[in-house]
């Protein structure tokens, strides 16, 4: 009597609870088959996901044979990463492989680095899996970088002659300090400004050319790696060579310019003298107008002087000897000095 009521229930009603049972079956299959061979092979690895998670994961859009792959690898070398924190940084733009490659070889070589730290130095741009290997195997890169346009660090001794020089930097990468600290371009920068100084404070050029060595003692002294995420481990100078004679360049240009200088001075003194020249006749010729002007009064007095009686012939006579006396005078002296006609 208790399953009457089912009995007695329309035809209709029966056919929508079993098309909805057989929906509910066609979803639960269709998960099962899409899904539950990731739940099964992360179980059977012991990085056992739950299938709420997986299908959250689907939902999400989020790889989820990706995740499941991450996670089993990390498990598999005693490392237990939580899907929720693998979700979350792929959800991040984060790259999850490097990340845990790079936990995963940090790991094998005793380097202490957490999953959120790598997360972070990843979500900052840096690629945690090549970090983790300079940590294991030192970095060596040149300075200056060739890539840059700039092949040879250039330096003047104090002779004056130029030094041309290439160096090798050998880094080890500190995890630990990679999180707002320098990074390899800061430490180049540093070897090459230093690498400079060496070379400018050598009284010659032919120490720098007989103990480079004592460039790089000079660089390591200095514990140029303060402050950033790397130890430097060597500072080699592997290419030294002699470049131009600069001071005497130097020289050369001043001699030059000192030469110039002078003879402008020399122009300058040479105009001056010609327009004191100019001067002087110009002043030659506005006395020698005077003068004509006077000559010019001379008669005008004789004969003034002849009608008041103050002056006699023979006074005129004897002024007259006088000017032909002078007169004679002026033609001997100009053929003695012709260039003054």
């Amino acid at each position: 009597m208790q399953y009457l009521p089912f009995l007695l229930a329309p035809t209709s009603i029966s056919l929508s609870l079993y098309l909805l049972l057989f929906l509910f079956i066609c979803f639960s299959l269709f998960i099962i088959f899409t899904y539950g061979r990731f739940y099964i092979n992360a179980l059977s690895s012991g990085a056992a996901i739950s299938l709420s998670q997986i299908i959250g994961m689907a939902i999400k859009r989020i790889d989820v044979k990706s995740i499941v792959k991450y996670r089993i690898m990390a498990k598999k070398v005693g490392i237990d990463i939580a899907p929720s924190s693998l979700e979350a940084h792929y959800l991040a733009g984060g790259n999850v492989d490097q990340v845990v490659r790079a936990i995963i070889a940090a790991s094998k070589a005793n380097i202490e680095l957490s999953f959120d730290n790598a997360c972070a130095i990843d979500l900052a741009g840096r690629n945690i899996f090549d970090i983790v290997k300079t940590s294991i195997y030192p970095k060596e890169f040149a300075c200056p970088d060739p890539a840059k346009g700039t092949s040879t660090l250039d330096a003047i001794t104090k002779d004056g002659i130029q030094i041309k020089v290439k160096a090798r930097i050998t880094l080890r990468t500190n995890i630990e300090k990679l999180v707002g600290s320098a990074t390899e371009e800061t430490i180049a920068a540093r070897v090459g400004e230093n690498i400079i100084t060496a070379i400018g404070s050598s009284d010659c050029y032919k120490k720098v050319l007989e103990r480079p060595d004592l460039i790089s003692r000079y660089v390591m002294e200095k514990k140029l790696d303060a402050d950033t995420a790397f130890t430097m481990l060597s500072v080699n100078i592997i290419d030294i060579t002699v470049g131009e004679n600069i001071g005497a360049k130097l020289q050369s240009a001043q001699i030059r310019a000192d030469t110039q200088i002078a003879l402008a001075e020399t122009e300058k003194r040479k105009e001056a003298a010609i327009v004191r020249q100019h001067e002087i006749k110009a002043l030659a010729e506005e006395s020698r107008v005077k003068i004509l002007a006077a000559e010019a009064e001379v008669p005008k007095a004789i004969v003034q002087a002849f009608r008041e009686g103050n002056m006699g012939i023979m006074d005129y006579y004897h002024i007259k000897n006088i000017e032909a006396d002078t007169e004679m005078k002026s033609a001997l002296s100009r053929q003695k000095h012709p260039l003054n006609i």
